[in-house]
């Protein structure tokens, strides 16, 4: 067998980066009735989904590109780190070796999980029970609950222990209730009997334990509330002393869970859904112990199932990727390295790829994009009309602190302590979990540090933080088609542009408004102010619920309200910083490819956002995702904005823009 060092590549070169391209574009479509045709019917012509995707578009493109990117830097490190010195390059080489060594993954079987599987048999209770939990919790392993540490949303300067709803081996509650989901309900059943098979149960015993789990998880599900109601901060913001969790959530012996997670003398912990707690404790005093022990063996058994044997592995992927998504097949073992290395040591992998693929004038040409977004939103602040004096003040404050991160951290996080071993794959994924979830634990109440990244170096997107009141676009997206130095300022507007200017909307979307300038959770509006926000906001709801992506499936209106708001905001302040470098260098108005910049723009926007979708993944993501489709995206936010009708006006009866009170911003 080829020593790691002479293995040929499994990885291709990388692809030619997706830029704009008026060749996507279909001409005969009229694009005053289906703009989102025109703009992109070529390429949805021209680019079926491929077999390993369960969703295709302008983001899986330059996200495959930067797989293949990262795939070529961990074969190299890989080869090199027998011999490497210390540092990152070894450490990635190190973790995708024993993700690439299927030989030693199939010797090794259902090993790994043998030790743990002893404990879960030793439970007796559920004190000993919540304590397991607080074992693997850390591991990667689900169960039950959610625990977190993350900046407090009332005290923004100092980081809190969270608990939240959980335990779902489905995407959402909706997957046990829901008739549209009831096949998908029948065959996760099937599944989960199959895994028990795996790992020695007989067909009786394995069926009567896959009736328990599904039964403990559509309960479970009962207790939780839902996406919609989720998003609402305000009202998942529970304050509970440490002292008086065993009184006010019997049954549920938190305090065994948290001496397992080594928290000791916190004064507080969030609680998101106290009457899901109170639920779970029910169900631990009603539910025998022995039913619960099979729930989380079969938590293990999932969580561990990437990483095991391929039997395992492929009985994973029939279930969660062809059944739930409408995958046809795997992605090539590489891929999948690749996705699981950037997420156990993003930031040693993320300063390979910085050093390699993100140029210093990018992160220039960024900055100077954000000043031109920047000014234009504070000037919006400044002359809202239906905004009053009092709050606008408030507003204007709160954006005098943004901040905008470009590119990555100015410091990489040091994974030096983690032990990684190459013929160990699923250790190596545990263990790098527990630094994680240890260094969060350990910060409880302490300064939040203000240089934190939440997103890898190579990640395609960008978000705010309320909390920091920051916005972050790492290195990942900024690279054709959102960001290309090559093309002109009318075509980078509408792509990274409209991105800056969704990000900065969010600070005041229907939630992020909710932070004042030190991003603390607090109601800082005059009453009449938040109602007229709140009338524009139904009327945003109504706007994008009439889409209907599948038969008799709407979009939520409501679920993805904040992303909704920020693709308003996002259009019209890219469009008027663009007016404005137009204004400053005029040169820029000359058509390009037979469309003037402002038709570019539009174009520009809509490309971003295609997209193709399996049917399984698409009725997901309208279930679970704070995001509409990309086909919606693309297309929605122009027929509120009058500038896209002046540049494509209609010859006929085209619809015309609508009410401006459904944009906010």
């Amino acid at each position: 067998m080829a020593t790691p060092s002479s293995a040929p590549s499994m990885v291709p070169p990388a692809r030619p980066p997706p830029r704009f391209s008026v060749e996507y574009m279909d001409r005969q479509a009229d694009p005053t009735t289906d703009f989102y045709a025109y703009a992109n019917g070529t390429w949805q012509r021209t680019h079926p989904i491929p077999a390993d995707r369960v969703i295709w578009g302008a983001f899986g493109e330059l996200r495959e590109r930067n797989v293949e990117l990262l795939g070529r830097l961990l074969e190299e490190a890989r080869a090199a780190a027998p011999h490497a010195p210390p540092g990152a390059s070894r450490q990635v080489g190190v973790f995708y070796q024993s993700a690439m060594d299927t030989d030693r993954i199939e010797k090794l079987g259902l090993g790994p999980l043998q030790e743990t599987l002893g404990q879960i048999d030793r439970v007796a209770d559920p004190v000993a029970l919540t304590a397991l939990l607080g074992e693997l919790h850390p591991l990667g392993v689900d169960g039950l609950f959610e625990a977190f540490a993350i900046p407090d949303w009332k005290q923004s300067d100092r980081y809190a222990l969270y608990m939240f709803q959980g335990g779902l081996s489905l995407p959402d509650r909706e997957y046990y209730r829901a008739e549209q989901f009831a096949e998908v309900r029948r065959e996760f059943g099937a599944h989960v009997a199959r895994m028990l098979r795996l790992v020695g149960d007989s067909t009786e015993t394995a069926a009567a334990a896959s009736a328990t789990i599904v039964t403990l998880e559509s309960e479970l599900a009962d207790a939780s509330r839902s996406r919609t109601d989720l998003r609402d901060r305000e009202r998942n913001y529970h304050r509970v002393a440490a002292s008086d969790l065993p009184g006010q959530f019997p049954g549920l012996p938190l305090d065994s869970y948290l001496a397992a997670r080594g928290v000791q003398g916190v004064p507080h912990v969030v609680v998101g859904q106290p009457e899901f707690f109170t639920a779970v404790g029910g169900l631990l005093a009603r539910r025998p112990i022995s039913e619960w022990k099979a729930y989380v063996r079969w938590q293990l058994l999932h969580a561990g199932a990437p990483y095991l044997s391929s039997a395992v592995e492929a009985e994973d992927f029939a279930f969660f990727h062809r059944t739930l998504l409408g995958q046809p097949t795997p992605e090539p073992r590489w891929k999948k390295a690749v996705t699981v290395v950037d997420e156990a040591l993003g930031e040693a992998l993320g300063q390979l790829f910085v050093a390699a693929h993100f140029p210093p004038e990018a992160k220039a040409r960024m900055d100077r994009m954000v000043g031109h977004l920047r000014a234009v939103f504070f000037d919006r602040l400044r002359t809202l009309d239906w905004m009053s004096p009092e709050t606008r003040r408030q507003a204007v404050a709160k954006f005098e602190r943004f901040v905008a991160r470009i590119g990555h951290p100015d410091t990489f996080r040091d994974y030096s302590s983690i032990r990684l071993d190459p013929g160990d794959y699923l250790g190596n994924v545990q263990r790098a979990a527990a630094f994680d979830a240890r260094r969060r634990f350990a910060r409880i109440g302490e300064r939040v540090d203000p240089a934190e990244w939440g997103m890898t170096p190579p990640t395609v997107n960008a978000y705010f933080d309320p909390t920091q009141n920051e916005i972050f676009f790492p290195a990942g997206i900024l690279q054709p088609p959102f960001f290309d130095a090559t093309l002109d300022d009318a075509v980078n507007y509408g792509g990274i542009g409209a991105v800056i200017g969704h990000e900065i909307t969010h600070g005041y979307d229907d939630q992020g408004r909710k932070s004042d300038a030190e991003g603390n959770l607090r109601d800082w509006w005059t009453a009449a102010d938040a109602a007229e926000f709140t009338a524009r906001a139904r009327e945003v709801v109504a706007l994008y619920a009439a889409v209907e992506p599948l038969p008799g499936v709407h979009v939520n209106g409501e679920l993805t309200l904040g992303e909704n708001i920020a693709d308003l905001g996002g259009i019209s302040l890219a469009y008027e910083a663009l007016q404005r470098r137009l204004a400053e260098a005029p040169d820029g108005r000359r058509p390009i490819d037979g469309f003037t910049p402002e038709q570019r723009f539009f174009l520009s926007w809509a490309q971003v956002w295609r997209t193709q979708c399996r049917e399984e993944a698409l009725r997901q993501r309208l279930t679970v995702d704070t995001h509409a489709p990309g086909s919606c995206r693309a297309v929605t936010p122009l027929r509120a904005f009058p500038p896209f009708h002046a540049a494509f006006p209609s010859s006929g009866p085209a619809p015309g823009p609508l009410p401006p009170t459904v944009r906010i911003w």
